[in-house]
């Protein structure tokens, strides 16, 4: 008996991967393949929004800052200027480390516009997020804030809206009145949020003495945290020269005691004493910069001891992010 020919499906005409539209996980793929949309393309769709990006702040201006805003600081603000300018009913747009009721972005009455930058984001992909939220308060209602939601895989990103000439210029709060034009006549929740941050925030101040760093007070010791912008790898073999030296703390009573790792930049931290305040820190900060300069540039190969104080720099180091 002849074979019976096996019963063949037409198949849809293949478009290109730019046209594809976004549809639901189990339907049908629309570049005609057959499958699914989620086990097609629907996969690397899934892949791009999800992908964490190592370094989301690179290229920004002020990138070390805006590491320290997101996981350092507790009360912040910094202007920030756009590419194409500030559009009509919006007189400003500021960056601030936390908003009201932990929400993502807040539109003024008076049109302008506040993004907060420790919100909790549904991609691995901060800069896209916040670019998502930053375009969607720009166009919300006055007095109104914007909720989370997920960005498009290909939407813009900070670096696409900002200015990378404009300086970002932090400043410091020591509480979060600038959450509100009179914190006296806030509404309730916003003023019980507002006691309770204010409650929770750690004194913190910026240095002016070198970039990026921030002294902070808490009950049982100082700290100064510093974000740079060194190649982990190159940084950590400086800092273990300098401490392999006994030239790695900020004066007497002070110790470099590690590390944090933070959206893709190394965060050295020093215990201070008690009594050591932010203006005390300013020339050793200014001081041990020239000495870390020196370190990097020292091409030659770690000494045994210089290994071993590296080892325990790497040993005490958390990761943030």
């Amino acid at each position: 008996m002849a074979k019976k020919r096996p019963q063949t499906k037409a198949v849809k005409p293949q478009i290109s991967d730019g046209e594809i539209p976004v549809v639901g996980a189990r339907e049908p793929c629309p570049c005609g393949s057959g499958r699914r949309y989620k086990a097609c393309h629907g996969r690397a769709a899934a892949h791009a929004v999800t992908e964490l990006v190592q370094r989301p702040f690179e290229g920004l201006a002020g990138e070390c800052d805006w590491v320290a805003l997101r996981e350092l600081v507790p009360a912040a603000t910094v202007p920030l200027t756009l590419k194409d300018g500030l559009p009509d009913g919006v007189p400003s747009v500021t960056l601030a480390t936390v908003l009201p009721m932990a929400w993502p972005a807040l539109r003024r009455e008076d049109g302008s516009v506040l993004l907060g930058l420790q919100n909790d984001t549904p991609s691995g992909d901060i800069s896209r997020d916040l670019a998502d939220t930053l375009r969607r308060t720009l166009v919300a209602e006055p007095g109104s804030p914007v909720v989370a939601q997920r960005a498009e895989s290909d939407g813009p990103r900070l670096q696409d809206l900002l200015d990378p000439a404009a300086p970002f210029e932090p400043e410091v709060h020591t509480g979060f009145e600038f959450w509100v034009p009179d914190a006296d006549s806030a509404a309730s929740e916003v003023a019980a949020s507002l006691e309770r941050a204010n409650a929770a925030a750690i004194p913190t101040v910026r240095l002016t003495s070198v970039d990026s760093s921030y002294w902070c007070e808490t009950p049982e010791k100082n700290h100064l945290r510093w974000v740079m912008p060194h190649p982990e790898e190159k940084l950590l073999d400086a800092l273990a020269r300098l401490h392999a030296a006994g030239t790695s703390s900020l004066g007497e009573g002070t110790r470099l005691v590690g590390s944090f790792r933070a959206h893709g930049l190394t965060v050295p931290v020093w215990d201070l004493p008690a009594g050591m305040g932010a203006e005390e820190c300013e020339k050793p900060a200014a001081a041990f910069a020239e000495r870390l300069a020196g370190a990097l540039a020292n091409e030659e190969p770690l000494s045994a001891e210089e290994r071993r104080a590296r080892g325990g720099l790497t040993n005490r180091q958390v990761t943030l992010s």
